[in-house]
C-alpha cells in the first residue's frame, strides 16, 4: 500500500540520536511537486512581544520528532501508507525585517499550495499565520479556521505595529482571508488589557471557547460541533503551543495558567479528522525555555497528529 511512498527512517536502521534531523527523519525535498503534504519550518520570532526564542523552534521540534514512529496506535492512522510526505526545510526569512519576512513566507508557500501539497508548519511565532493565510486565499479563497491559543491574537496593533504575533487574525479578518462564521478559537484565557478583549472576535462571527469553560471536560463533543459548522469548507488549523497549560508546555514565549491538557489537545487535533484541512501549523515553541525538550516533543507529536487527520490518510 505504501509502495513508492517516503517513509521515516527506522530507529532499527539508524539510532534515533543519529542521522539527519529532518522532521520525523523523512527525506528532504527542494520542491513540493509530487508531495501530498510537507513539513516546513519558519524560524521567525521577531514578532514576539515577551520571551523570544521561537526562531529555534523548528530545529528543536525536528530533533524531538526522531522519537515518533510511523503508525498511530491510538487512531489507526497510517499516513505514510497513502500520502507522499517530505521535509521542505526552512523558509529563509529576513531576521532583521518582519515586513520582508512576511513577503518571503507568502512567496514560499504559494508554489507549495499550487502543487497541491498541504503544508504542516513548524513555527516560529504566530506572526507566520498571516502570510500563510494570504497564500491559502490565493489558492482556496477564504478559509475556515480552528485556532487553539491562550490569546485571540486580534490586537489592533502592538507598539504601533500592525503585524506581530498578537495581530494576525485581525489582519486576516480585514483582508477577507477567513470565513468568519466558521472560525473557532479554543483555549482562550489569561488577563487582558480591556474587558472587551474577546468581544471583537465574537462581533466578527467567531466562536470562542475559553479554557475555563472546558476544564475537566472531554472536547470530543465540541469537535463534533466544529465539524458540523465547518463542513466541507477548506479549513486551516493553527495551534499555538501556549494553548496548552504551562505545566505541560512551559517552553513558550507568553505562558498563561489554567490551560488545556495534553489529552484535550489531542482531542482537538484528532477531532479535525473529516475536515477539509488544507494546512496546519504548530507555533511558539521556544527552546531556551524548554530545557527538558518536553514542549518541543509535544509540538512534534501534535504535528504528527495533524498529518494523521489530513484528507486521504489511510486508517487501519
Amino acid at each position: 500500500m505504501n509502495k513508492g511512498k517516503n517513509q521515516p527512517l527506522s530507529g532499527n536502521a539508524m539510532p534515533r540520536f543519529g542521522g539527519i534531523a529532518s522532521m520525523m527523519r523523512l527525506p528532504l525535498a527542494d520542491s513540493a511537486q509530487g508531495l501530498d503534504a510537507a513539513f516546513i519550518g519558519v524560524p521567525l520570532d521577531i514578532g514576539t512581544s515577551h520571551r523570544p526564542g521561537a526562531r529555534f523552534g523548528p530545529r528543536q521540534i525536528r530533533a524531538e520528532s526522531a522519537l515518533i514512529r510511523p503508525y498511530n496506535m491510538a487512531t489507526g492512522a497510517a499516513p505514510f501508507d497513502t500520502l507522499q510526505v517530505a521535509d521542505l526545510g526552512d523558509v529563509p526569512i529576513n531576521t532583521y525585517s518582519i515586513a520582508k519576512s512576511v513577503e518571503i513566507i507568502q512567496a514560499f508557500y504559494e508554489p507549495v499550495l499550487a502543487a497541491g501539497c498541504r503544508p504542516l508548519t513548524l513555527g516560529g511565532d504566530h506572526t507566520i499565520a498571516l502570510p500563510i493565510l494570504r497564500a491559502l486565499k490565493a489558492r482556496y479563497g477564504p478559509v475556515a479556521l480552528v485556532h487553539v491559543d491562550a490569546h485571540a491574537d486580534v490586537n489592533e496593533a502592538m507598539f504601533g505595529e500592525s503585524i506581530a504575533h498578537g495581530t494576525p487574525f485581525r489582519r486576516a479578518v480585514e483582508e477577507g482571508l477567513l470565513q468568519n462564521e466558521r472560525v473557532f478559537q479554543i483555549g482562550l484565557r489569561g488577563t487582558g488589557y480591556a474587558v472587551d478583549d474577546f468581544d471583537w472576535p465574537r462581533s466578527q462571527g467567531f466562536t470562542l471557547v475559553p479554557a475555563h469553560e472546558v476544564w475537566h471536560q472531554s472536547l470530543a463533543p465540541l469537535m463534533v460541533r466544529v465539524r458540523e459548522v465547518i463542513g466541507s469548507a477548506p479549513c486551516y488549523l493553527s495551534f499555538d503551543i501556549d494553548g496548552i497549560d504551562p505545566a505541560f508546555a512551559g517552553g513558550t514565549g507568553t505562558p498563561e495558567i489554567g490551560g488545556l491538557t495534553v489529552p484535550q489537545a489531542l482531542e482537538i487535533v484528532r477531532g479535525c479528522r473529516g475536515l477539509n484541512l488544507v494546512g496546519a501549523d504548530l507555533v511558539e515553541v521556544s527552546p531556551p525555555y524548554d530545557p527538558s525538550g518536553n514542549t518541543a516533543l509535544l509540538g512534534a507529536n501534535l504535528l504528527y497528529e495533524m498529518l494523521c487527520v489530513l484528507p486521504g490518510v489511510a486508517h487501519r
